[in-house]
């Protein structure tokens, strides 16, 4: 990736007191924390002039620090990954801000290149990833699904089946949104400048607090899927993933 992006951080939002699956980013799948996978992953790609995992843990600093992660602490009350990401934006100098979920061990290092390939048009902002829905996860509320326009710009973000096939006609177009965000940073400072959305609330998916205030996402494909892990039954999924992988290598 040429260096005409600038410098670009990415971040990886770490909180330990998860709501669905608690202490997620710390259990261990196949042999490792989460939150290492996620970083391995991040370290992987050549693209990332730094890499920060952010916590309001001090047990997950406390394993950062003995694993020679590179952490730091953010503030208990971020109201949302983005929110955490913006504040670690704060005190490092950064033209693309990354939000790596950490709850994502499935991805890969070829997952960021499309995600910043987005940035070398300058109408975008904001940019994420989706990729084909599987047909298990079409009806499953832990798999956001979004709808995009000609240009592959979000149209809406649902836990719901969107768009809503009426006459039963075999739709098969559904996409799955992927956790992960790349931010000009003007476009982070604004996002974190505005209060939670009201539909961000409701369907609990804090990129809708963009769309609710008329910022643009772009949508690029990914190369594959992930699973971003909410619950028991995501974690023995992944680790069967992950356990297939390192039998390959």
């Amino acid at each position: 990736m040429p260096s005409d992006l600038g410098r670009i951080l990415a971040v990886i939002p770490a909180r330990l007191g998860s709501t669905r699956l608690p202490r997620k980013v710390l259990r261990d799948v196949a042999g490792q924390p989460m939150i290492a996978w996620v970083y391995r992953a991040a370290r992987a790609c050549p693209l990332f002039d730094q890499i920060l995992i952010a916590t309001d843990s001090d047990e997950v600093l406390s394993f950062c620090n003995a694993h020679n992660l590179p952490a730091v602490f953010t503030p208990e009350d971020c109201p949302s990954g983005t929110d955490r990401v913006h504040a670690v934006a704060q005190s490092v100098a950064a033209d693309i801000c990354v939000n790596i979920q950490g709850d994502e061990p499935l991805l890969t290092p070829e997952h960021f290149p499309p995600l910043l390939e987005l940035f070398r048009r300058p109408e975008v902002q904001v940019g994420t990833l989706a990729v084909r829905c599987p047909a298990l996860d079409i009806a499953n509320p832990n798999a956001v699904k979004v709808v995009t326009a000609s240009d592959d710009r979000a149209l809406y973000f649902s836990r719901a089946t969107i768009p809503h096939d009426r006459d039963q006609a075999g739709f098969a177009g559904y996409r799955k949104h992927l956790g992960i965000y790349a931010y000009r940073r003007a476009a982070l400072d604004r996002f974190a400048a505005l209060p939670p959305s009201w539909l961000e609330k409701v369907e609990r998916l804090e990129q809708l607090r963009l769309l609710d205030n008329g910022i643009d996402i772009h949508v690029a494909a990914a190369p594959s899927d992930t699973i971003g892990v909410d619950t028991e039954d995501d974690l023995i999924a992944a680790e069967k993933i992950l356990r297939e992988r390192l039998n390959q290598t």
